[in-house]
């Protein structure tokens, strides 16, 4: 059993249980259900660095990464230094994460926020949509297409942008359908953690141009992202890189100088 596998055996547990606790009708009172959502898609495509910046405490291939930042903190650095959007991480056993770095992060700044998150159920996206997200990101490498279709209409049906991640050309051939708005080459192998711009480059020719090419996963130099810019990618993901630091939004700050 991959971490992946484990993870999501896990998520659905997680889910079942919150969803014993917590009613949809509740989550559908949620002031946030009436706020106009901003499209990270949109975001990238008008921006000349199209940095995606990440909050990470931790993760199962790093352990700790930051553990000390508020993610109050982090959302205003990030937003003062003209990142794209954000994206926050909601795993809690393996990320350290919550819904309540999304509130904090919503509360604190004006910038498109990514759930990061193994979604597997539309309960997750209407969570997403109450807590003040405005993507999602869909993972296929544990959706099938019926899954990935529901779930990616269901988010267009609540106003939120649609990120969905693969590895691999099989994954991406399954998952190509109209409700997506990106699509992540993501750069990691999930089996042995290890990373390559590669995988984006071979890529990026098989991916339609009516969605937003984003490179996730290893990019942590300006060079990595001027090599991929050619290949059409227009959102880059960036996680350890900023948060392994004290001040993620002051080292967000001098990258995107050094890119534009």
């Amino acid at each position: 059993m991959n971490i992946l596998d484990k993870i999501v055996a896990d998520k659905r547990k997680e889910v079942d249980l919150k969803k014993s606790l917590i009613p949809v009708s509740q989550l559908e009172k949620s002031v946030l259900m009436e706020r106009n959502t901003v499209s990270l898609a949109s975001a990238l495509q008008n921006s000349t660095s199209g940095i995606i910046a990440e909050h990470k405490r931790r993760s199962p291939s790093k352990s700790v990464i930051n553990q000390d930042l508020n993610v109050q903190d982090v959302a205003k650095g990030y937003e003062s230094a003209g990142v794209c959007g954000m994206s926050v991480l909601t795993d809690g056993k393996y990320f350290g994460g919550s819904l309540d770095d999304l509130l904090l992060a919503r509360a604190s700044a004006n910038i498109p926020l990514l759930r990061k998150e193994f979604i597997i159920d539309e309960y997750q996206i209407l969570e997403a949509r109450a807590h003040g997200a405005d993507v999602i990101l869909l993972i296929a490498a544990i959706l099938n297409r019926t899954e990935i279709k529901v779930l990616s209409e269901t988010a267009k049906s609540l106003g939120l942008d649609v990120l969905l991640e693969v590895h691999n050309e099989e994954e991406l051939q399954k998952s190509i359908m109209p409700s997506l708005d990106m699509l992540g080459v993501n750069n990691r192998n999930l089996k042995t953690f290890e990373v390559s711009l590669e995988t984006s480059k071979n890529l990026s020719e098989k991916i339609p141009n009516d969605f937003v090419k984003v490179s996730e996963s290893g990019i942590s130099t300006v060079e990595a992202i001027k090599e991929l810019q050619p290949y059409g990618y227009q959102g880059f993901l960036i996680g350890e890189n900023f948060m392994k630091t004290n001040d993620p939004g002051k080292h967000a700050k001098e990258f995107i100088s050094q890119l534009v």
